[in-house]
């Protein structure tokens, strides 16, 4: 039996939403392996949350620059942007700690 010793490129993507001029979220980046990372890297320098789904970053990387999510994606990006506005409330928190 032969091993497999392949390792996954890595994919990114990331999303804007403006809900005044928006009608969805849309893809503002995507890029895989050595872009994927810089993506990442980017958002974390940005403190930017980054959420980790394999599967929802290949479909979303199918999507061209500035076109909005499909109305099937919805519910599981509803479910990100709710995660990451709950980032945003417990940072603010903490900053106002200090």
């Amino acid at each position: 039996m032969a091993e497999k010793n392949e390792k996954k490129i890595k994919t990114a993507v990331a999303l804007g939403y403006d809900p005044n001029e928006d009608g969805a979220p849309k893809v503002i980046a995507s890029g895989k392996g050595a872009l994927a990372e810089k993506i990442i890297e980017q958002a974390k320098e940005n403190k930017i949350p980054v959420h980790e789904d394999s599967k929802l970053a290949d479909t979303l990387s199918r999507l061209e620059i500035g076109e909005m999510i499909p109305p099937e994606l919805y519910e599981v990006v509803a479910e990100i942007l709710v995660f990451v506005d709950a980032m945003d409330k417990i940072k603010a928190k903490d900053k106002s700690r200090h």
